[in-house]
């Protein structure tokens, strides 16, 4: 815990290694009472101006020296992340902690360039719309990227002024109580940010359901998401951020071999990063039915030569899933897929894994039946269905095809037909000829079910963690 003292705990959390099995620490839970506590010393700290009180540049100052502790300990972080989500360790040293250190740094620089606007009145009055801090907010945290998740959060709410209650998911608490240190370190006042480990049903539905918490983000399953919103509603209307699921498609045009490898290893990477338990998972291949035999033989023959191993291992490109319940989810999906008449192109794991290990093999999928799992269901896992189509229109019509809508990627070497799919798919974020989220100048955040009230990454984020106030002057 960082910022607060705990007084009252509902229990433990017991941190696994997924790659394992084994116990890696116990660390202490926070109770409702807990977040009740946090919450009005975040107040009163708030209030205080210590932090909210600073110009954007004193805010930036801090921010910068903690984006420097970070690259400081930054194989420290990779290690916490590498052990306690089942990460390879070659990911979160060369993806995971540089971007969560680059996020840092450009919401600090960001902080004095959030501008206000001025209103096209008459000459008898002046019309001031500002951006204010929220306050107290809060922010609920995955647990597939632990450390890159909370520097899209921590930066953009800290950067504006607020008071931040942060709560790690329940398997990967440690590099966010690690940051929690540096940001103490880097000269945050005490309080500002406070990092809470616990129970989702007892430390989440409490920050979602304070009244002292005025903004609340979000990053996990569509079912939980769905929970918070009807909790802020229920009490104070807090302002809520939901980033949530995804089932995303990677549609490839009849040209779309002429990239060559570029393809296949952007195709591989975009199914099996982080094994699959990625929001924006390329986990559903919509191939030309002109070129599908060849792709499919060219991806899963990619596939088969992943390496699947111990993630502390730096050749590793394939870890463990976050869980044996993940695991069983998963092979359940894929079971049911197999005995309902699908092909499955890939599978078995190589000899000597650890047996409490929850590791599952990158899987292709071909002829899964409609409407299975496979083809509707976020997995979050190594599973990639494929599946073709004759038209754009086809293609646009599977792509949409589920309740999510997040990301996708087009691949063709026609610009005319990469912007009308573009149009078409329903997703927050289309890359073309590329598996990308964009950089941290885009917005991130996703239509239907993916997505709701607001944005990470960008100048856009800001708004997550900032209210807006008219000011009125009448000058004769």
């Amino acid at each position: 815990m960082s910022g607060t003292d705990i007084t009252d705990t509902e229990g433990t959390l017991d941190v696994v290694n997924p790659a394992t099995g084994e116990l890696i620490t116990t660390v202490t839970a926070a109770s409702e009472q807990d977040v009740a506590l946090a919450a009005e010393r975040a107040h009163k700290v708030f209030a205080s101006g210590v932090w909210a009180g600073r110009s954007p540049r004193e805010r930036a100052a801090v921010l910068l020296r903690l984006a420097g502790l970070m690259e400081r300990d930054a194989e420290f972080l990779a290690r916490l992340d590498c052990e306690d989500a089942g990460k390879p360790i070659t990911e979160c040293r060369t993806g995971d902690v540089p971007g969560a250190i680059e996020s840092m740094r450009w919401f600090a620089e960001a902080a004095d360039k959030v501008f206000g606007r001025v209103a096209p009145t008459g000459h008898e009055s002046l019309g001031l719309v500002s951006r204010e801090p929220v306050g107290v907010a809060a922010a609920i945290l995955p647990w597939n990227y632990p450390l890159a998740m909370a520097a899209w959060k921590v930066g953009p709410a800290l950067a504006a002024g607020n008071s931040l209650l942060l709560k790690p998911a329940e398997a990967t608490p440690r590099s966010t109580l690690h940051l929690a240190a540096l940001a103490a370190e880097a000269g945050l006042p005490d309080g500002v940010l406070t990092v809470l480990p616990g129970h989702g049903t007892v430390t989440g539905t409490a920050l979602a359901r304070n009244p002292l918490v005025r903004a609340l983000s979000f990053t996990g399953s569509t079912a939980t998401g769905r929970r918070i919103l009807a909790a802020a509603a229920e009490t104070n209307f807090k302002r809520v951020s939901l980033e949530m699921g995804g089932k995303s498609p990677q549609v490839l045009m009849a040209d779309a071999l002429e990239y060559g490898d570029e393809l296949i290893d952007n195709m591989i990477e975009a199914a099996f990063l982080t094994m699959g338990q990625n929001c924006t998972a390329g986990s559903r291949v919509l191939v030309h039915h002109s070129i599908a035999e060849e792709v499919l033989d060219r991806f899963t023959a990619a596939a088969k030569n992943l390496t699947v191993g111990d993630p502390a291992d730096a050749r590793t490109q394939v870890g463990p899933l976050i869980s044996r319940a993940a695991f069983d989810r998963v092979a359940a999906a894929v079971d049911a897929a197999r005995s309902a008449g699908a092909h499955l192109h890939t599978g078995g794991l190589p000899h000597g894994l650890p047996s409490r290990g929850a590791y599952y093999p990158p899987t292709v999928i071909s002829r899964a039946p409609a409407g299975s799992d496979v083809l509707t269901k976020e997995l979050f896992g190594p599973v990639v269905t494929v599946q073709t189509f004759t038209s754009e229109d086809e293609a646009v019509r599977l792509a949409n095809a589920t309740e999510y809508g997040l990301a996708a990627s087009v691949w063709t070497r026609g610009l005319d037909a990469a912007l009308r799919l573009a149009r078409g798919i329903e997703a927050g974020v289309v890359s073309v000829n590329a598996y990308s989220e964009g950089d941290l100048t885009t917005p991130f955040g996703g239509w239907k079910q993916s997505g709701f009230g607001g944005a990470e990454k960008s100048t856009d984020a800001f708004a997550q963690w900032t209210r807006e106030k008219t000011v009125w002057i009448r000058t004769r």
